[in-house]
């Protein structure tokens, strides 16, 4: 097999065997999400699930550079990648055991997105045009990339509000990432999102509904930092003027659903880190989708959105507008059905 393979099977694995220990945990520690008026859920489940993917993740990351090796920059990134990725793990268990505030929460992703920028050095530090001339950030290289970071940790913490909705949209976004390292030749980014994809599935089979775990901030903030960290290794780096788009592209959903959540909020004359239940599948399941139903569709427009980013790296720059054009079109069209845009009642 690849070290790609060995890494999502490994993954799978350890996340498969150790989310049921994680569940009994759980249940012992009182690290139990109970229902409220926002959620969905009608008893309280255990919700430090991403535990599993944690434990998943890390050990396909260690086997596959015990048994291949990883050169000296691989190896840097790597360990800088499981560094920061472990204090958001700590963050999100504290968290889900303690109900952190939401600028306690925020700060601290800043200091894990800080660790991995100034402690690794791990930055997006140029961008090219669509004329293929670089455009060095320098100095706002540093904040970009912590911006990047955190947006996406939280953006995948958002969107976790079904029963296997966040697990299956990041896997299906890890996929895609891998699928275009692949055919970049990243190897490294295409180790880790393999081995992140097989953790996510693991864990799937419990918090698909009915769930026997939620995976909390601790699986969700992991999965959305790890996907952002990842990216900036590789893909956002590449000399392709389309690269920075992609893993936007990828991560489409859980982006959309937030950017609409803050202008939401802000029409609504709320606090943008109040929760609601005008997300997406909040409006799905009020227009009569079951929760299955909702989160199924939800894959489908990720992978929607996963095969878009696909294809704009192997198509005309004149095909890549057209794409554009008709996925913003969808999403106006969208945004008006649902009203996702409105403030939440």
């Amino acid at each position: 097999m690849t070290m790609y393979s060995w890494a999502f099977f490994a993954a799978l694995t350890v996340s498969l065997v150790l989310t049921p220990a994680v569940i009994l945990l759980a249940e012992k520690t009182g690290a139990m999400d109970a229902p409220n008026a926002r959620k969905v859920h009608k008893k309280p489940i255990p919700r430090i699930g991403g535990l599993g993917i944690y434990a998943g993740f890390m050990a396909a990351i260690v086997f596959v550079a015990v048994k291949f090796g990883l050169d000296g920059e691989q190896l840097k990134e790597t360990v800088g990648l499981i560094v920061s990725g472990s204090l958001i793990v700590a963050l999100g268990l504290v968290d889900d055991y303690k109900n952190l505030p939401a600028k306690i929460k925020l700060l601290g992703q800043i200091c894990a997105a800080a660790v991995l920028v100034l402690g690794f050095d791990v930055r997006i530090d140029f961008v090219t045009d669509p004329f293929g001339d670089y455009i060095y950030l320098e100095w706002f290289a540093i904040p970009a990339t912590m911006f990047w970071l955190v947006g996406l940790t939280n953006t995948v913490n958002l969107i976790d509000g079904l029963d296997g909705l966040a697990a299956g949209v990041a896997a299906i976004a890890s996929f895609t990432i891998m699928l275009i390292a692949l055919e970049q030749n990243f190897v490294l980014v295409a180790v880790l999102t393999a081995a992140l994809a097989g953790a996510a599935i693991g864990f799937l089979k419990y918090n698909f509904h009915p769930a026997e775990i939620f995976m909390g901030d601790t699986g969700s903030m992991f999965l959305g930092f790890m996907l952002a960290g990842i990216s900036v290794t590789g893909a956002v780096k590449s000399v392709a003027a389309i690269a920075l788009i992609v893993p936007v592209f990828a991560l489409g959903l859980p982006i959309l659903d937030t950017t609409f959540a803050i202008v939401r909020r802000v029409r609504g004359g709320v606090p943008i880190f109040k929760p609601d239940k005008g997300h997406l599948h909040h409006r799905l399941l009020s227009v009569g989708f079951t929760q299955c139903q909702a989160v199924l569709l939800m894959y489908v427009i990720s992978a929607l959105f996963g095969l878009s980013a696909i294809a704009l790296t192997a198509v005309s720059c004149q095909i890549a507008v057209l794409i554009l054009a008709v996925v913003v079109t969808a999403i106006i069209y969208g945004v008006r059905k649902l009203g996702i845009a409105r403030p939440a009642n």
